[in-house]
């Protein structure tokens, strides 16, 4: 139990599972990280209670939301535990000079940032090509993250442009293409507008953070995780509740969304003796 991973006298994961690297979080930032665990984890108990209070087959949003949490909390709780990451040399600290890179964080990414634009999409009349476009460009900008922090020479900043181009298309696809549509509902375009001004500001704030921890090196891991800790708690159980909210008036069957739905097996029709007669000749 997690009670028993943190025992009577303080937190002690820096201790069981000693940091590797130069730079590494200290135990306040492992307290920090137990700390962004404990909400995103309850935010994951709050809305899988929530989902029950929706009839069956109008959870798609709700099931979406767990997915994320679920991930998020697993990711959180490795790091608070000090496990995945790597050390990895630094850029402008020196010769012989390593740094913890917590490639956790970039699964985490690789899964929730998809779905994060993916339950916002759902609500506009956008195609599964163009949804999945929209996914492969986060993938780019989560692997582009990953290769650059793991580079120690300038190259990494060539993987750092890569990310922004990504970036970049991302926001073209919800700023401009998306609300361009005819949405299946249109009384949840006001709160697409609403949704994806929130996700375009915050999917900024995550390079400006990259370019200051794994880019450049200018502040300390412990810093990193407070900052990453902040805005993954605002992007993903903020988000969700804040999209749950505004959409809350989803008609499902115009997404045809419904979970567990299935189209029933016709019943073979009879065959004429004329018509098998035809079909053997």
């Amino acid at each position: 139990m997690i009670v028993d991973l943190l025992p009577r006298g303080g937190n002690e994961a820096t201790t069981i599972n000693p940091p590797a690297g130069v730079f590494h979080i200290s135990t306040h930032g492992s307290d920090w990280l137990w700390a962004a665990f404990s909400v995103i984890a309850f935010s994951f108990v709050l809305l899988f209670g929530l989902s029950f209070t929706r009839p069956r087959g109008k959870r798609a949003f709700h099931h979406i939301g767990l997915v994320i949490l679920i991930t998020a909390s697993i990711a959180y709780f490795t790091m608070a535990s000090d496990l995945g990451y790597a050390p990895v040399p630094t850029e402008f600290r020196g010769d012989h000079q390593t740094r913890q890179i917590w490639y956790t964080r970039y699964i985490q990414w690789f899964l929730t940032l998809p779905l994060v634009l993916i339950e916002l999409l759902l609500t506009t009349g956008f195609t599964l090509s163009d949804i999945m476009m929209t996914v492969a460009a986060a993938w780019v900008l989560v692997l582009a993250g990953l290769i650059g922090s793991v580079v120690q020479s300038t190259y990494k900043w060539g993987y750092f442009s890569f990310g922004c181009v990504a970036l970049f298309s991302i926001w073209y696809i919800i700023l401009w293409e998306a609300p361009r549509r005819p949405f299946p509902q249109e009384e949840l375009r006001s709160g697409y507008y609403l949704c994806a001004a929130y996700v375009s500001f915050m999917l900024i704030t995550y390079p400006i953070c990259w370019a200051c921890s794994e880019g450049a090196n200018v502040i300390s891991p412990t810093s990193e995780m407070v900052w990453y800790g902040i805005l993954d708690i605002i992007t993903g159980p903020f988000f969700l509740f804040f999209f749950l909210f505004v959409n809350r008036k989803a008609e499902y069957q115009v997404f045809d969304l419904q979970s567990g739905k299935y189209t029933p097996h016709e019943e073979p029709q009879p065959v004429s003796a004329k018509a098998a007669e035809a079909g053997q000749a």
